[in-house]
């Protein structure tokens, strides 16, 4: 089988020796790559425009190969464009002759496709792109990513009869405690549209995965998925997406954006969770080649 192993300047693929399992793990908000050019255009100092990257997310994944499953890393960081936004979720305040439309919840807070604002509101630019180099950069970046995604999906379903994309992000910590009741705030927040992105039983076993390992658990609140899910999630064709939110407080000093001393147990638990999943995910072989 052609392994799918390459790099391109919006993402990396890391394919297994051994392909085993219909999962597909991903991170697309986790580049930190950013384009000296871009960081001109920007009032933001070096540090204060990495607020909004899942950072470090591909390192605490970087196993996945290893377990059998595909692993999907953006290069290219969230600020410059956000791979999990539709390539048509312009923001008419950033982007010079972009005509507003009806009130899209991304797009009014500053975080669309290009994004105006990272982390606590503060804006990225101090004037307007072009609509040229907004198409370019999605041309460049988004399009490949996704081509890139879409055929990861399709050879999993092709192979074992269904795909179930594993969607990796982060979420600031007061994010979690705004979240969070008088009882325990949720260190991992499972997204899937509300059950129409992925098979319910499927999303049973990842958050039974979470618990096991002693981690609360919340699902859909606050973040119940955006692009990947609603875009590739299609349950009753075989392709199931589900995103996982990761409260940063478990391996990241936010201030800093540095790993914290916490990292290396978080990601062994992560591992041991991710290994029972892509095991689960590889059950279908034998039905798909029946």
């Amino acid at each position: 089988m052609e392994n799918l192993s390459r790099s391109h300047p919006a993402y990396r693929i890391q394919d297994p020796d051994t392909l085993m399992s219909s999962v597909v793990v991903a991170s697309p908000h986790s580049g930190r790559q950013y384009d000296p050019e871009f960081l001109r255009q920007s009032v933001l100092d070096e540090h204060a425009i990495r607020s909004s990257e899942d950072a470090y997310m591909d390192l605490l994944v970087d196993y996945v190969p290893d377990l059998g499953a595909p692993l999907l890393t953006a290069t290219a960081p969230r600020a410059f464009l956000d791979l999990n936004r539709a390539r048509d979720e312009l923001d008419p305040a950033v982007i010079k002759g972009i005509r507003g439309k009806s009130q899209n919840p991304r797009i009014a807070s500053g975080l669309g496709i290009i994004p105006r604002v990272v982390a606590n509101g503060r804006s990225i630019y101090k004037g307007k792109l072009s609509r040229g180099e907004a198409s370019g950069r999605i041309s460049k970046y988004w399009e490949p990513y996704h081509e890139a995604l879409t055929q990861l999906l399709d050879r999993a379903r092709r192979v074992f009869g269904r795909s179930i994309l594993l969607d990796m992000h982060s979420m600031p910590h007061e994010a979690a405690l705004q979240a969070g009741s008088r009882r325990k705030t949720p260190q991992i927040v499972i997204g899937d549209r509300f059950g129409s992105s992925a098979d319910r039983v499927i999303v049973d076993k990842i958050e039974a995965q979470f618990i096991a390992q002693g981690f609360h658990v919340a699902r859909n609140a606050p973040f119940a998925g955006a692009f990947m899910t609603q875009n590739y999630g299609r349950p009753y064709l075989g392709h199931h997406v589900i995103q996982i939110e990761i409260d940063r407080a478990l391996y990241l000093d936010e201030d800093a954006i540095v790993l914290s001393k916490g990292a290396s147990d978080f990601k062994e638990s992560l591992k041991i969770i991710l290994s029972d999943l892509i095991t689960m995910g590889g059950e279908e072989r034998a039905m798909a080649a029946e």
